[in-house]
């Protein structure tokens, strides 16, 4: 190849590489080179070698759904339960449908997250989350017309921190902090609702992930119409999960260290029941399941599917 014919090439090959020079993850879904766009996901995530832990698996999976800004990943475990069972259900709350309620009832779960900044103080990012746990009577009786008896609304905003140190003999992977709103949305007498800063310390060993976490109310008690929520919401958690190849076992524990000691337990089990699909078992037993009825120690059992559980 002559001379010019060769600083020509060369010039043009750098003016394309220039040109799919990308500032952000996001330029590089515009390249309409395949091997240039791979490349160019390449530089903002470098290939890795399979997730070692069940912590790490969930943040490359985390990681990979937020190229796109504003892309919605799951939170906390998301299940439709069309068969649960209260065996110690109380309606007196409710003054006119109470006793058209039946103990049979659907419980469902949604809940979503989206990070809203990234590459921040330790590699720190920061996320928007939104919880909805709804109860629904479509069993109840035709006079109640199948009401969502209650719906907790939980919408926050959670600042999370890699961390890298050992405590009592298990690795902690990360921490969380966040601004927290649960409400179930009712006017009195049925309105509950209370604001909190929460913290989370996620560890890890093998196959088991546990998180502790505890908060600190924010809002005004003497204000509103729940001023004992922490006695029965609780204030502390411990959570504990082992990921197996296809099932998922967890446990979340909430106690409210008083010496009226009242704690709430849900035990949870994901297994598989087609290729893309995972059924879902729980069982709660104690305080707190619910904002309406956190004073109640209930006793549900329900079963289903899980769309995601925490692992």
């Amino acid at each position: 190849m002559p001379v010019h014919h060769f600083t020509l090439a060369l010039v043009i090959t750098c003016f394309a590489s220039a040109g799919n020079a990308a500032d952000s993850a996001e330029d590089c879904s515009s390249i309409v080179d395949r091997d240039t766009r791979l490349s160019c996901f390449d530089t903002f995530f470098p290939p890795t070698e399979t997730a070692s832990s069940p912590i790490e698996a969930r943040q490359l999976l985390e990681s990979e759904s937020q190229i796109n800004w504003f892309s919605i990943t799951p939170h906390k475990p998301n299940y439709v339960l069309p068969a649960t069972y209260n065996f110690s259900s109380d309606f007196s709350p409710y003054t006119d449908l109470g006793p058209y309620f039946n103990d049979a009832e659907i419980k469902f779960q949604l809940s979503l997250k989206t990070r809203i900044w990234h590459n921040l103080w330790r590699n720190s990012s920061l996320w928007v989350a939104y919880t909805q746990m709804s109860l629904w009577q479509l069993y109840a009786d035709e006079e109640a017309s199948a009401p969502f008896r209650e719906t907790n609304h939980e919408p926050e905003l959670m600042w999370q921190i890699p961390v890298d140190f050992s405590l009592f003999g298990m690795d902690a992977r990360l921490t969380s902090f966040s601004l927290n709103h649960q409400s179930n949305g009712q006017s009195d007498p049925l309105s509950r609702s209370w604001n909190r800063l929460t913290g989370t310390l996620f560890l890890e060993k093998d196959r088991f992930v546990v998180s502790a976490k505890t908060w600190v109310r924010i809002d005004d008690p003497s204000n509103d119409n729940n001023p004992n929520i922490e006695d029965y919401m609780g204030r502390v958690q411990l959570g504990v999960a082992y990921k197996g190849d296809t099932h998922t076992f967890s446990t979340v524990l909430k106690n409210n260290l008083s010496s009226a000691n009242r704690s709430g337990v849900e035990l949870s089990w994901a297994f598989p029941l087609t290729e893309h699909l995972k059924g879902f078992a729980q069982v709660y037993s104690g305080y707190g399941e619910s904002m309406i009825d956190m004073e109640n120690y209930t006793n549900r059992i329900g079963i289903g599917i899980a769309l995601t559980d925490w692992l």
